[in-house]
């Protein structure tokens, strides 16, 4: 329980359905950081605890804070000053949500987790697949994408086939504490921070020019290629003309190469290396054709 809507509706949807419900909270990050107000994870875990004595059921709170760094926010480190665009809430399910936390709970004797993810778990002829939630604008199966056959065989999504709408109108008929309460932004249980914020307090970046990749005039500098990832149009502090968009990074030379036309060839690929594949049941016979998201949200392709 996160001490969102989400998870608490998933909570009373299981105790409606009759399980025997355990409400859990992880405590992953505690750290105050000066661009947020207040204290996320005192509200969140308040309100996690206020759902759980409204639906009477026990609620315990477990701290993973050290694990979290380790493998969540230090991977997200060495990615940026690696080059590399990271996405922690990925890292975050498979390391964390699905990893230690589903490990315990194994332990502890529990037969299954639940999440309020808008995803869904897929049983076909007894192997376990990863379903889009149905509700298309709110779907988080692209965050899921490494979680394995196992780990989704001991998961349920109860609020996978629920448009939020639906969900918000549950919350409210029931008189949850978290019914209004607006969803979490920012990088996965850290709070709402803009990533580059938080990564110059751990890194020094490459600085360097901004070019224009077209008329290679320069347009100005930046603060670190470390903080921008390829197609970023946010955060490229040039004035006259714009948007710019970042087209490439030159680590060698610190050069920051940049676009004003959104169509611009040179940001556009049309193949790419997949490296360290995750195939949740089993790895297809290749050639293979499908549909890939490059993001969340993005057009599938």
């Amino acid at each position: 329980m996160s001490g969102g809507v989400d998870s608490s509706v998933a909570a009373l949807l299981m105790k409606k359905q009759g399980y025997d419900v355990v409400g859990f909270f992880m405590r992953n990050w505690s750290e105050q950081l000066p661009e947020i107000k207040g204290c996320p994870w005192e509200t969140d875990q308040k309100d996690a605890q206020m759902v759980a004595q409204q639906l009477r059921i026990p609620f315990y709170v477990l701290n993973f804070e050290k694990e979290y760094y380790a493998k969540v926010v230090q991977y997200m480190i060495d990615s940026y000053k690696n080059g590399l665009t990271p996405n922690p809430d990925i890292m975050c399910n498979q390391e964390i949500k699905f990893g230690i936390f589903l490990e315990r709970m194994m332990k502890l004797g529990f037969a299954k987790i639940a999440t309020g993810h808008y995803a869904r778990v897929l049983n076909k002829d007894g192997r376990f697949w990863l379903g889009a939630g149905l509700a298309e604008s709110k779907d988080q199966s692209y965050f899921l994408c490494r979680v394995t056959e196992q780990q989704l065989s001991k998961t349920l999504f109860p609020v996978g086939e629920m448009p939020k709408a639906e969900v918000r109108q549950l919350a409210e008929k029931n008189n949850l504490v978290t019914a209004k309460k607006k969803d979490s932004q920012g990088v996965c249980f850290i709070g709402q921070i803009k990533v580059s914020d938080y990564l110059k307090r751990k890194m020094k970046g490459t600085k360097g020019n901004i070019v224009d990749i077209n008329s290679k005039a320069v347009l100005g500098k930046h603060v670190g290629l470390e903080f921008f990832t390829t197609g970023q149009r946010q955060g490229i502090e040039v004035g006259g003309t714009g948007p710019y968009y970042v087209v490439e990074r030159k680590f060698s030379t610190g050069e920051l190469f940049v676009t004003t036309d959104h169509d611009d060839p040179k940001l556009y690929r049309t193949e790419f290396l997949l490296t360290d594949v995750r195939w949740i049941t089993h790895a297809p016979a290749l050639p293979w054709s499908g549909s890939i998201r490059i993001r969340y949200q993005h057009a599938l392709i």
